[in-house]
């Protein structure tokens, strides 16, 4: 097992396996809703994935932009990982900067 860099974004389908599995049993921590991914939303987000690094986000049916194309458009935020998009339900993954607290398995 390592500590997964910021440096290396390159997840394997492993690693991507062992955070859907952690990400299973958790609540939407976030809505998506009419506003879309404004500055204030972003704000929050990454506030949540500083203090949970795996969150699940749930786009709204008001929502300006489908989960696919809301999951495009988060992909081009810094070191964020989308994990994986079901329905109106978007996995994300970033590690904390310092201390990060999720062990992924090796990428070998």
């Amino acid at each position: 097992m390592h500590v997964f860099s910021l440096n290396s974004l390159m997840m394997t389908g492993k690693q991507r396996r062992a955070l859907r599995a952690l990400a299973h049993s958790l609540k939407p921590l976030l809505q998506l809703g009419k506003h879309g991914l404004s500055d204030q939303f972003l704000e929050q987000l990454n506030t949540a994935l500083l203090q949970h690094e795996l969150i699940k986000l749930k786009v709204l049916e008001n929502a300006p932009n489908t989960p696919r194309e809301s999951a495009k458009i988060l992909e081009e935020q810094p070191a964020l990982e989308i994990i994986q998009v079901i329905g109106r339900t978007i996995v994300l993954y970033r590690p904390h900067p310092e201390d990060p607290q999720i062990i992924l398995p090796s990428s070998d």
